[in-house]
């Protein structure tokens, strides 16, 4: 009798297949908030095998600051033309358009945090009651003690004293009318994983993940891409480097790394020598020790 042998990813991809599907069976309008970052590319890969060959029962969502990477853009319309799903856009210029928000000055200004009225906005218009998402508890220590369904009240605010205890794999998704359940699949998953994941799923990714060479200036000791959103003065001296990004976010917010890794293998073996969080590369969330807490509570991702 031949013995079957249960991989460590396979494990994982169980568990995140049966959370989408307690997803799917709990809420009546769910949603899976799209990024075109590697996680949410994961995710759609991991509904994929929850939910063909059937329609996925939940539309894509993804939050355009007007201000993403350029191979981001492509890459999402791309994705979603091959898999046939559908995709709804909440627009951060809109919001700014119609006075909801207000756009940030100065040097180091960013739509990072205008995204939160966005999204409400959004969930609000579509009255979805569970927002799918690939935050990682490996990634910063606010997500590190969030649960998989994270309660958010009627304002969409996250309050880390309400969080409901999970056993084993019970998932409770009952709310009042007015909340809805931010839900993390992948929240177990490192980025080592992450990356293991996409090598043997052979799941293609944007360019920027990869090394390449990129005009950049030094700001606050991180690398960050030149472009017309991020606000330079005389002080910037623009250089060619030779780049990745181990995470996708606002060019205004997303610092890169250098690097040489421009395949896959080389990437997981930089990761697995390296000491720094990939959310380390991400300007937002050094505006305060409790950044992304602090975003978290007003609503964000």
């Amino acid at each position: 009798m031949s013995e079957y042998n249960f991989d460590y990813l396979d494990e994982l991809e169980a568990e995140a297949i049966h959370i989408l599907r307690e997803v799917a069976g709990q809420f009546e309008k769910p949603a899976l908030l799209f990024s075109g970052g590697k996680d949410s590319i994961t995710l759609v890969r991991l509904a994929e095998k929850a939910f063909r060959p059937g329609k996925f029962p939940f539309p894509l969502v993804h939050i355009d600051t007007g201000h993403n990477f350029e191979e981001t853009i492509q890459y999402r319309d791309e994705m979603v033309a091959r898999i046939g799903e559908k995709l709804i856009i909440g627009s951060v210029q809109k919001s700014i358009d119609e006075g909801k928000v207000i756009e940030q000055t100065g040097k180091n200004a960013s739509r990072n945090a205008l995204q939160t009225v966005t999204l409400l906005d959004t969930i609000l218009e579509h009255k979805f009651d569970a927002c799918i998402g690939g935050a990682r508890r490996d990634e910063e220590k606010a997500r590190a003690k969030e649960r998989i369904f994270s309660v958010r009240d009627e304002f969409g605010q996250w309050d880390p004293k309400r969080q409901r205890p999970e056993l084993w794999n019970i998932y409770n998704g009952k709310i009042h009318k007015g909340e809805n359940v931010r839900v993390f699949p992948i929240s177990n998953w490192t980025e080592l994983d992450v990356w293991n994941y996409i090598r043997r799923e052979n799941i293609a990714l944007p360019s920027i993940y990869f090394a390449h060479q990129r005009d950049c200036i030094t700001r606050n000791g991180q690398l960050m891409a030149a472009s017309p959103f991020l606000n330079m003065d005389n002080d910037d001296v623009i250089e060619s480097k030779k780049v990745r990004f181990r995470t996708v976010g606002d060019m205004s917010c997303t610092a890169a790394v250098e690097s040489d890794a421009d395949l896959i293998d080389d990437i997981i073996q930089e990761i697995s020598e390296s000491k720094i969080s990939e959310r380390g590369a991400r300007m937002d969330d050094k505006v305060s020790e409790a950044a992304m807490e602090d975003r978290k509570k007003g609503g964000y991702f």
